[in-house]
């Protein structure tokens, strides 16, 4: 679990709140879902290693075997619940976002958290949710990314009805799903390690070679089409995830100030609810650091909990790590964000009475304000101050008297007068 010392989750808490200032700019609408869950409702649609990773919740006169609630592990199997149960309240498309903390029984290593922020926005049709939705959500993501005043991103989007039109044409689809967590691994090892899990699953050397052709296929439009026509020859059983992700793709190329983007077949996505588009974002110059954001397309997720068909399109920022990362990298100023705008050092206690009608005043211009009533030195005061608060304002007999205060920049040593 993450722990924040004060400084550091000021500007924790204030990259969260550039974040839900784009969202609802975008016209994303705040709920929030329980922390806990029923199990079958997670289960529904958890898949490949995040169902192994959900912690089930068991009260102490019941095993843990038997435990019927479970803490959830991200906010789209929640959502897909709460639409199906309050449909006839919602107003579709359903622009939502949640940002809060998720819970996964993750390996422990260094930037992985088993609590996290996810900062989710999504968007639900009732039947049908054109794919021009798949383009705002992520350049909503995009947009919300770029407060943080990161280098350049890269956005890698493919379409999962490309794989699947793919299998069909080489005649693999009974190996659907682990051919796709091939894919989705590809990138982390060595290609003889892909090409050894393939050859496991006993496909022909002729299936094998055109998978791996695939999934290093990357590019523009025109690229990756030409790419395909190559491997395949005829493109019907791709047609329409090509003809989905050309209409993303062509969308998010013509916004101005998105960063670079990419057809990138190698991106997969491992939750099974994903049925279409799907993405990650990378920062062009840190791979090493991994996606900083990503999502997609699921037509199908509220049907365990209803027979009304919502479709729906959503993104993520892991904010939790996505802060450890760019701190520990050197890409976030820990320097520049105090949690508190003032301290108010009184000298005697004969001034505090003008101190907190000072802090009253300036808070009610929306600034954070702490007095020191200890009584410590004043040097000891303004070592303090220093650590906490960007201005420092020592009341004495004169300024109570007066009422004229000047403030000191903790960081500069210029003055202010109030």
């Amino acid at each position: 679990m993450q722990e924040l010392l004060p400084t550091e989750q000021a500007i924790f808490d204030q990259l969260k709140q550039n974040i839900s200032d784009v969202y609802h700019h975008y016209g994303f609408l705040n709920i929030e879902t329980p922390i806990i869950e029923r199990t079958e409702v997670l289960l529904a649609k958890a898949g490949g290693d995040t169902e192994k990773q959900i912690y089930m919740v068991s009260k102490t006169d019941e095993s843990a075997d038997s435990a019927d609630q479970a803490l959830r592990f991200d906010h789209t199997v929640p959502l897909a619940r709460y639409v199906a149960e309050h449909n006839n309240d919602l107003v579709f498309p359903f622009q939502v976002t949640q940002i809060n903390r998720n819970f996964r029984g993750e390996r422990a290593q260094r930037g992985r958290f088993r609590e996290f922020y996810q900062c989710d926005c999504d968007i639900i049709g009732r039947e049908k949710l054109p794919i021009t939705y798949d383009a705002k959500v992520i350049a909503c993501i995009h947009d919300a990314l770029k407060t943080f005043n990161l280098p350049e991103m890269k956005i890698r989007i493919s379409n999962r009805k490309v794989l699947a039109g793919f299998l069909t044409a080489i005649d693999a689809t009974d190996k659907a799903t682990e051919i796709s967590g091939i894919i989705d691994h590809a990138e982390k090892v060595p290609l003889e390690k892909s090409r050894e899990a393939l050859e496991a699953l006993q496909l022909s050397a002729d299936q094998i070679e055109k998978i791996i052709a695939f999934m290093f296929t990357k590019g523009d439009f025109a690229t990756i089409e030409a790419k395909l026509t190559e491997i395949l020859g005829n493109l019907d059983t791709v047609r329409e995830g090509l003809d989905e992700l050309k209409e993303v793709f062509d969308i998010l190329n013509a916004k101005e100030g998105m960063s670079d983007i990419e057809i990138d077949f190698m991106i997969i996505r491992g939750l099974d609810y994903y049925t279409g588009t799907v993405y990650e974002t990378f920062l062009k110059d840190y791979r090493e650091i991994g996606s900083i954001s990503s999502g997609g397309r699921y037509e199908n997720l509220a049907n365990n909990f209803t027979e009304q068909k919502f479709p729906g399109v959503g993104g993520s920022i892991g904010l939790t790590r996505l802060f450890f990362v760019l701190k520990e990298t050197g890409l976030l100023n820990m320097t520049s964000a105090k949690p508190v705008d003032y301290v108010i050092l009184p000298i005697t206690k004969n001034e505090f009475a003008a101190c907190m009608k000072l802090a009253d005043k300036l808070r009610a211009t929306g600034k954070n304000v702490d007095i020191d009533f200890s009584e410590r030195k004043l040097g000891d005061k303004f070592n303090r101050a220093g650590k906490i608060a960007n201005f420092a304002i020592v009341v004495g007999e004169t300024e109570a008297s007066s009422q004229k205060f000047v403030a000191k920049n903790l960081e500069t040593g210029e003055t202010i007068e109030l």
